[in-house]
């Protein structure tokens, strides 16, 4: 069975990465749609305060995924490098170590900010009448936790062992029980927004042990193993110290969606938090296909990397980008156009569907170079090149988006929120275009010679100026937010 990996280094990389690429795009997206009928179930059966709710619980929520990812990626990028190496009892301990990892940091988090829950929701921005909503929902999403870390991590290795249809399948029977179950525990039993947590734990759970079953056979490439589950020093630090891009990419996601949600209620309160919620429901259905870009390469690059075979690298990154850039530039003219329309599936509430809508279009005003900066980003945690994702990461993060959303706030009130997500993006697109452009330089001369005057080497080699371009006189026009203050500074100017 092991010799389903040998495609990784031989098949067209075209075919493999749609191979690979689609199951893990539709599960993705299956995913994000699942946390979409959520958001929608709650917005039309309880209420507008319940969406503002739903939102507060966004950073806890980040900051989980957060320790998942650390563990899931981290497994899956090592498993996949050691399979390239042909190294295939560490890929079985790899996987053996992952599985402890991820009982004990889910138990860990669950008791953790069980015991100080209120606090954390207050600090998060939660109100009187959005507090009991959060807590409801929260509470049971924290009882499931452990299962939850369990359910991504085995998806995770699922994609890198050779089953991403698999992984795919997984994910979409959770999203079918999923929304098979929400409107039974919501508007059956009446249990209102902690009903759809209840639902969410339980369908993961129903994969979960389809999961494990499959985990169980000994013909799979990794499968569990007694001897292969004690910690070991070196195993655990080698899936930490990969899992820690994605782990602190998702922290500071954390302290970002916190800083959000605390600008929304100071310059909006709790319906402009709400009109939040629902726009990263949307935006996250794009960003999700693109991480199942992201996702299909990530064992391709993985193990060609691995095998030394650069030009194979080179070639999967090059489709990846390209695809994750049609993405999210259909993403931008969707919402563009057609953004009252889209928030009306989340709520009947007038005054929350203008708020949502106008901070829609905000917020996607530089999509069509989000995608290249998504998947640099993967590429070196792909490659095993932790500090570079990490260093991306950051920056995107800390460096640019944190420092906008404290001080634009303070010129333009509620829209200054909205507009410095565009402006981080932008900013950390630049700096990972730099950071590409140099990474490329340093592979091997045998390789350069035969790739670096290639037309699709050198596009990339020049997207820094094309990015900057693009962004300053393609797309900044078109901004509703920027569009005023330049229209009155032609008035100022006359």
């Amino acid at each position: 069975m092991h010799d389903r990996t040998k495609e990784l280094g031989t098949k067209p990389i075209g075919a493999l990465l749609m191979q690979y690429a689609v199951p893990a795009i539709i599960a993705m997206t299956a995913s994000s749609l699942y946390n979409m009928v959520d958001s929608i179930f709650i917005g039309q059966g309880v209420g507008p305060m319940a969406i503002a709710g739903l939102a507060i619980t966004f950073p806890l929520m980040n900051l989980s995924a957060a320790f998942g990812a650390m563990v899931g990626v981290g497994t899956a990028t090592m498993i996949s490098v050691r399979l390239g190496q042909k190294n295939r009892e560490e890929a079985q301990h790899f996987f053996g170590n992952s599985l402890t990892l991820n009982v004990l940091i889910g138990a860990l988090f669950l008791v953790g900010v069980l015991t100080f829950l209120d606090p954390i929701l207050i600090f998060f921005g939660a109100s009187e009448q959005t507090l009991p909503y959060a807590r409801e929902y929260m509470e049971w999403m924290l009882y499931g936790n452990i299962f939850t870390h369990l359910y991504f991590g085995l998806n995770a290795v699922l994609r890198s062992a050779g089953h991403p249809r698999t992984a795919m399948y997984a994910t979409i029977l959770t999203v079918l029980l999923n929304t098979a179950l929400d409107p039974i525990f919501i508007y059956g039993f009446g249990l209102g927004i902690k009903g759809a947590a209840i639902a969410t734990v339980i369908s993961q759970c129903v994969s979960l042990c389809w999961q494990v079953w499959i985990f169980t056979r000994p013909t799979e490439v990794v499968f569990i193993r007694r001897d292969t589950l004690a910690l070991r020093r070196h195993i655990v630090g080698g899936i930490l110290s990969i899992g820690l891009s994605p782990f602190l990419m998702n922290a500071c996601s954390c302290l970002v969606v916190l800083l959000i949600n605390r600008g929304m209620v100071e310059h909006g309160g709790d319906l402009a938090v709400g009109a939040y919620g629902i726009d990263n429901r949307i935006l996250f259905l794009f960003a999700m296909i693109v991480m199942g870009f992201n996702q299909g390469m990530q064992p391709i690059a993985g193990y060609n990397y691995g095998a030394e075979l650069h030009d194979r690298v080179l070639e999967v990154l090059w489709k990846a980008i390209t695809y994750a850039t049609i993405v999210m530039t259909t993403g931008f003219i969707v919402c563009e156009l057609f953004a009252e329309t889209i928030v009306r599936a989340f709520t009947t509430d007038q005054e929350l569907i203008a708020i949502a809508a106008h901070g829609l279009r905000i917020d996607v005003a530089l999509f069509p170079i989000i995608g290249f900066q998504m998947v640099t980003g993967n590429f070196f945690q792909s490659i095993g090149q932790a500090g570079k994702s990490i260093y991306l990461s950051l920056t995107r993060q800390l460096i640019f988006l944190v420092p906008c959303l404290l001080i634009l706030p303070t010129f333009w009130g509620l829209d200054g929120v909205w507009v410095s997500l565009p402006v981080s993006d932008g900013l950390a697109a630049l700096n990972a275009a730099v950071l590409l452009h140099l990474q490329i330089k340093q592979f091997s001369p045998a390789l350069r010679s035969a790739t670096l005057d290639s037309s699709r080497t050198r596009s990339l080699l020049r997207l820094p100026r094309r990015i900057h371009y693009f962004a300053i006189n393609r797309v900044a026009p078109y901004i509703p937010f920027f569009s005023i203050y330049q229209h009155e500074d032609k008035e100022e100017e006359e």
